[in-house]
């Protein structure tokens, strides 16, 4: 999908899986330097929790470079779609526990947490399946 914009054309969907990606580098990046708040974002009967956090900032990092590869564009896309609806109960988790995860604290927002949360999940699938799969 190809915008014409003053002089040029302008892939729109490439510009949204570079943002997506750019956005997945950073949220990877915060589950090395928060791993401790994020942890607490998972129910303490799930084990090996800190390794759960670090795997899914490597899966991060993966579908960044995923998304940008034309071959693996459209299974990385399926797949990071998977990942953004299976996260989702970790959020809810933390909120409803009041989990800061920057701070590694239960001082967070709580619940009223999900009304920016669950429509950016959404936000977020929406917009790899339109730069990646539909119009990727």
């Amino acid at each position: 999908m190809s915008v014409k914009i003053a002089r040029g054309n302008y892939n729109v969907a490439l510009a949204g899986r570079i943002a997506m990606s750019v956005m997945l580098v950073f949220t990877a990046m915060a589950h090395f330097k928060f791993t401790q708040g994020m942890t607490m974002m998972l129910p303490e009967f799930i084990p090996h929790r800190e390794i759960i956090v670090w795997l899914t900032g490597v899966i991060e990092i993966a579908a960044a470079v995923g998304l940008l590869i034309p071959s693996l564009r459209f299974v990385t896309a399926w797949l990071l779609i998977v990942f953004f609806t299976l996260i989702l109960p970790a959020n809810v988790y933390a909120s409803f526990h009041n989990v800061n995860y920057q701070e590694a604290t239960f001082t967070g927002n709580g619940v009223n947490y999900l009304w920016f949360r669950i429509p950016l999940q959404i936000l977020f699938i929406l917009w790899v399946y339109f730069s990646s799969i539909k119009f990727g």
